[in-house]
């Protein structure tokens, strides 16, 4: 049966680190406690008193003072991860933990699953090839080295990296390793660390390198591990479910979380708010608890998904289109239709190709299967069409000899519109305004994998308001955005009110614009 010992980072909360220790251990496993240098030393003292006689615990021999995004995060990971190993023979798996998170599940549950599969748990994926790095530096973290910290030393920081640019003193990553970015709460098992550690003590060349590189703590065991444990035996993922609101800060949970917590295919969740006692006292003594049964709904990954494609003004982490390609051609009329009830917007373009015989193109950026004719491979990938967007574009007026075009576009995708609107073609943009039901909202959330049919009730109640306000800000960022030729029909108005703009936006005859604005099934969910 698995036994674990847990690498408790911590900085705060003598009282919590206790209780947590204890808890864990109650439960079988181990802990091993590094407690941040800076932190009080009679905080520790206290720490160190209150377990001195638990045998399941240990300590790192040495604290380390921690700072953000530096090496001593990962130096006090390897301090701690030492200690385990040399404490507690017995323990097979290693798993990352702070201060803030809290057990999900019950010990039972949590040995079951890790003897399901012989696999470690870390999420890892190419540092160079993959959007994990949202903003910020990226490749700078690694060809300069960096002795200052960004968040106290601001200007040190970049004046260092400036120079080193400067004076071309940019390095390279150790030949042999192929550099990985992931989560730095991971589960590894017993040989994977042994085999980390044994590479530590033999790569100096590999740990010099880390050891001036900028937030190691989420590329370094993502790194080695990778390098060391064949791929069939790694999954690329964290056990430990962590979210971030739509103002990409991460969700502290409280209280009335219990139920989504529980429901989540996670082991650990943080960041568990100090205040929620309740819920700390909740889920404390379900980790002791024999023979729970566990309903998983398992939206959390798509929660998270969601949640951390929002960012602050702007949407900081949604995909950015700044490239920019040939023009689409200055006589030709593009025409975007967009909705967020894609059925509706497939609809309208389906009856102005019957009533106009124009050319109209359903959800070519969003939707693989959408049709599209064979122009010579650009189209056959989402990633290749957004990529040649405008050469895409341009070939489709061609296929069809037209100088006009229809094209839906989701409404979340304000970038892609706008690089169109650069365009020297005239560009019109028609917004399709509907009503959405609190079924239709939950429905959609079923669909794109935010609930499942198990999700409990209030976790439903608490994602609504998110995802009608997501759909109010797409729309208010469309008219924000202060597009030529924006038009804009409404579920809720009368055929003639939508009659006009639909004319104006097509540049058809009124009658042929009604034509179209009074399909009865247009708006039928």
């Amino acid at each position: 049966m698995a036994r674990i010992a847990y690498i408790l980072l911590t900085h705060k909360d003598p009282d919590g680190i206790i209780a947590q220790a204890e808890r864990l251990t109650a439960g079988g496993d181990f802990v091993s406690i590094h407690f941040d240098a800076n932190a009080n030393q009679k905080d520790f003292d206290r720490i160190r008193g209150a377990l001195a006689s638990n045998t399941s615990v240990t300590f790192a021999k040495r604290r380390v003072r921690c700072g953000w995004g530096e090496w001593s995060l990962v130096e006090a990971s390897l301090l701690a991860v030492r200690a385990a190993v040399d404490s507690f023979p017995r323990a097979t798996h290693f798993y990352m933990l702070s201060g803030d998170c809290m057990p999900i599940k019950s010990a039972d549950y949590t040995h079951g699953f890790l003897d399901r599969d012989d696999v470690d748990y870390i999420e890892s994926v190419d540092f160079f090839n993959s959007d994990w790095i949202k903003t910020g530096l990226r490749d700078e973290r690694l060809i300069f080295r960096h002795f200052f910290n960004e968040r106290s030393h601001k200007d040190w920081f970049y004046r260092s990296m400036e120079w080193q640019r400067k004076l071309g003193l940019t390095r390279k990553v150790p030949a042999d390793l192929q550099m990985q970015i992931g989560s730095q709460w991971w589960c590894l098992r017993r040989r994977t660390i042994e085999q980390v550690l044994q590479f530590c003590d033999r790569r100096r060349d590999v740990m010099r390198f880390f050891r001036t590189t900028w937030i190691p703590d989420e590329t370094f065991f993502q790194t080695l591990v990778r390098h060391l444990v064949p791929e069939h035996d790694i999954r690329s993922r964290s056990l430990t479910f962590l979210m971030f609101t739509d103002y990409g800060m991460p969700v502290t949970f409280y209280n009335d979380h219990y139920d989504l917590l529980l429901s989540q295919d996670y082991i650990f969740a943080r960041k568990i708010s100090a205040q929620a006692k309740d819920l700390k006292a909740r889920l404390g003594k379900l980790y002791t608890t024999k023979n729970v049964q566990f309903q998983i709904s398992d939206e959390g990954r798509s929660l998270f998904r969601f949640l951390t494609g929002r960012g602050r003004i702007g949407r900081r982490f949604a995909p950015r289109f700044w490239e920019r390609e040939s023009t689409v051609g200055r006589e030709r009329q593009l025409m975007m239709v967009t909705c967020k009830k894609w059925h509706v917007a497939k609809r309208l373009v389906d009856r102005v190709r019957q009533v106009t015989n124009m050319p109209a193109v359903d959800y070519l950026f969003n939707e693989d299967s959408t049709p599209l004719p064979d122009l010579g491979g650009i189209q056959t990938t989402l990633e290749k069409r957004t990529r040649h967007r405008r050469a895409l574009v341009r070939m489709l007026f061609d296929y069809w000899g037209t100088d006009k075009l229809v094209v839906c576009i989701d409404p979340a995708n304000v970038d892609l519109m706008q690089d169109f609107y650069n365009d020297k073609a005239t560009v019109r943009l028609l917004e399709i305004d509907c009503d959405f039901t609190d079924d239709y909202l939950i429905g959609h959330a079923r669909r794109v994998g935010l609930a499942g049919d198990r999700t409990p009730q209030e976790t439903i109640d608490r994602l609504l308001p998110t995802i009608r306000y997501d759909v109010k800000f797409e729309s208010d960022r469309l008219r924000d955005a202060g597009f030529k030729d924006f038009h804009r029909i409404r579920q809720s108005a009368s055929v003639d009110e939508n009659t006009t703009p639909l004319a104006a936006f097509l540049d058809i005859p009124v009658d042929k614009a009604r034509e179209i604005a009074g399909s009865d099934y247009l708006f039928v969910d």
